[in-house]
């Protein structure tokens, strides 16, 4: 990793198919070099949405024209709802329209629902092309931009519809993340601080004593994100396709996955990030539940959560929520689900998660039923 304190590089290794995320400030503005350098006589389709392209699209625009790159928009809605077929056949039938070719290059500029959209589509576009994220939201730039997953949503669950598509280069601008909303900044923590409480110990010491330089854009957040990405980009370059440990990168998805679900993907509601952060702590409790974990490793999370402004228990999300058994419907239907045997992660202490495979679904039941009263 790195060059000086405030731009590092993060190399993900996957031979033929590896690639760099460049990280820090003013980044984005690099995006025509960099293309020039990858895939010279290229042309590009900018995928965004709304939002994203009121505020960062003439930019990308201006430098693609000036550097004589031939490119295209596409809008989408912002919101987990554009994670849908429709919104996906929409996306392909206008790449088809403008005649983008295996060798051009599709551009997802936005947070999670743009890459994993974009990204899905760029991997059945012609059965594969090239890719670039950048990534706007802090949960896209330290997760969902990094490692090839790519998808969109199902009535039955989170992400069941995708493939594992890896892109060509990830640009993280940690500008851009002055242009979030305090909620999706905060919400995106979530992802990042679950990479201490995986295997990393020492780093969610860190965040717990660095946290207020991370939220002030410094150098702090850029070294934050480089942690990030670097423990993704281990976990991936040794199980791209999540046979085996990157499954640990999911600690606090699947109760999140769930109460996503249960809120019909209402950001309004509830985010990813936030679905995270409540998932975590649950993920915790559960483990304390099992004899796993102690109370004060579990006090210690949501202490810290609590902290920096993250939702840490089911009363906190608005609207209320179906019971535990419709809940447990969720639970059942995600990808972490094999042959009907349940599959969580789970924890020992801070820094010490684990796959845990066969969990009783009685007991998953009794504790949602218990949290929910």
């Amino acid at each position: 990793m790195l060059s000086d304190s405030s731009k590092k590089t993060v190399r993900v290794e996957l031979g033929s198919r590896s690639y760099d995320i460049l990280i820090g400030p003013g980044l984005i503005n690099q995006l025509a070099e960099k293309l020039g350098e990858l895939s010279p006589g290229a042309r590009c389709a900018i995928v965004t949405d709304t939002n994203v392209n009121k505020i960062h699209g003439e930019n990308l625009r201006q430098q693609l024209d000036e550097a004589g790159i031939g490119h295209t928009t596409i809008e989408i809605a912002p919101g987990e709802a554009s994670k849908c077929m429709d919104t996906y056949g929409r996306v392909i039938e206008e790449l088809l329209t403008h005649r983008m070719e295996r060798s051009d290059i599709l551009i997802a500029l936005g947070g999670g629902v743009v890459g994993d959209l974009a990204g899905f589509a760029a991997a059945s576009m012609r059965r594969g092309m090239k890719f670039v994220q950048i990534p706007t939201s802090l949960l896209s730039q330290v997760d969902s931009s990094v490692g090839g997953k790519t998808g969109i949503n199902s009535p039955h669950g989170k992400n069941l519809i995708g493939a594992f598509h890896q892109p060509i280069l990830v640009i993280a601008d940690t500008d851009i993340l002055k242009t979030l909303p305090s909620r999706e900044f905060t919400a995106g923590y979530a992802e990042v601080a679950k990479y201490g409480l995986i295997d990393r110990p020492d780093f969610f010491s860190w965040l717990e004593k660095n946290h207020e330089q991370v939220f002030n854009f410094g150098d702090a957040l850029v070294e934050a994100v480089a942690i990030s990405c670097q423990a993704k980009a281990d976990v991936v370059a040794s199980d791209e396709q999540e046979r085996g440990v990157r499954a640990l990168l999911n600690l606090g998805h699947t109760f999140g996955h769930a109460l996503e679900g249960a809120t019909n993907y209402d950001s309004s509601r509830l985010v990813h990030g936030e679905g995270v952060a409540i998932g975590t702590v649950l993920a915790h409790q559960f483990s304390n539940r099992m004899n796993l974990c102690s109370n004060d490793c579990t006090d210690r999370v949501i202490r810290h959560f609590k902290a920096v402004g993250l939702p840490t228990t089911l009363a906190e999300i608005p609207g209320g929520l179906p019971d535990a058994e419709a809940l447990m419907e969720y639970i059942v239907q995600d990808k972490k689900v094999v042959r009907g045997s349940l599959t969580f992660i789970l924890t020992k202490g801070v820094g010490q998660s684990f796959i845990a495979n066969d969990v009783p679904p009685a007991e998953v039941l009794s504790f949602l039923k218990e949290k929910l009263l």
